[in-house]
């Protein structure tokens, strides 16, 4: 059943943010977009690291700080990634042994292509099992638009 191309299932459209972005605007970002999860990626678009909403609170740096910190003070930087031939099963793999819920996608180049987490996974085994259900293409349609 995951055997299929982690480009099946991966958001294509990232928000990511580079080093030197604040973590007033992660936070921003996070709470505007509902994600939990951004790439950071240089200026020719290559995954350098990653921030996440766990790693803001962590931190224990007050809000009003968060402006004066840059990304790169924060974020994790030995980043677990797929390419987008890698199959699902892969992905599924890497977040059960890593406890992870995100997995940046990136090409030959290590550039950004795509995200994947748990939620995409457990879309996609659902939507395999009951793909009729129109509640769940409703919410992905008012999530996604």
């Amino acid at each position: 059943m995951m055997n299929e191309r982690l480009s099946a299932i991966m958001t294509k459209e990232v928000v990511s943010v580079n080093q030197d972005n604040t973590l007033e605007e992660v936070k921003k970002l996070l709470f505007e977009k509902r994600i939990h999860h951004i790439p950071v990626v240089d200026d020719e678009n290559k995954l350098v690291g990653i921030i996440t909403s766990w790693d803001l609170i962590k931190s224990q740096k007050p809000f009003n700080e968060y402006g004066d910190i840059k990304v790169a003070e924060l974020m994790t930087k030995n980043v677990a990634a797929l390419g987008p031939n890698e199959l699902i099963g892969a992905a599924a793999m890497i977040f059960l042994k890593n406890l992870f819920h995100g997995l940046p996608i990136v090409d030959d180049d290590g550039k950004l292509v795509g995200i994947v987490t748990t939620h995409d996974l457990l879309l996609y085994e659902y939507n395999k099992e009951y793909p009729n259900d129109p509640f769940i293409k409703a919410t992905n349609w008012l999530v996604n638009h």
